[in-house]
């Protein structure tokens, strides 16, 4: 049943998520964006909010052809579709499917850092003065630091954040 489309990363603004779902679900593209139950981390309230399971990310099932890529492209806020030197990468139906049926029940998803962070991850820094900063985690420094090298102009930067606003990069997105 393969009917030309192919789901594709698009890299978004830095918390410009939902606006650009919504835009491209307007101009009659499926788009998923994938979200997640979260407690606020704002210290005054304590509720719990849907962020995006991957930040900066919304997935687009879209034509290879450039036209179809243009079209996505156009969208405000939209980056650009993750790939390499040939075009964009095609990401597998069933790693979509998946991602859909997790995120569609109401059991809560463990996601983070504690989990599986080791030396050399690729990271993204998600809530934050440096919210959208991607890097590589370097160490756990203790009492909920963790160090992370962003390399910036060829030159690398150690910084120290709380490791609840530091997410791992899937694979395919890293």
């Amino acid at each position: 049943m393969n009917d030309g489309l192919n789901w594709f990363a698009l890299l978004t603004r830095s918390n410009f998520e939902q606006t650009v779902h919504s835009a491209i679900v307007k101009k009659k593209i499926e788009a998923f964006l994938p979200k997640i139950k979260r407690k606020s981390s704002r210290k005054d309230r304590n509720l719990m909010i849907e962020i995006p399971l991957f930040p900066g990310y919304v997935f687009v099932k879209s034509k290879f052809e450039a036209a179809n890529q243009l079209q996505v492209l156009k969208t405000i806020g939209a980056v650009r579709l993750l790939g390499n030197k040939s075009g964009p990468l095609a990401i597998p139906p069933s790693q979509i499917e998946s991602l859909k049926i997790v995120t569609s029940t109401s059991m809560d998803l463990i996601t983070g850092i504690n989990i599986r962070l080791k030396r050399g991850d690729p990271v993204m820094i998600i809530n934050g003065p440096m919210a959208g900063a991607k890097g590589e985690f370097t160490r756990h420094k203790g009492k909920g630091r963790v160090v992370i090298k962003i390399e910036v102009l060829g030159q690398y930067a150690g910084v120290e954040v709380d490791e609840n606003n530091v997410e791992k990069l899937p694979e395919f997105l890293s």
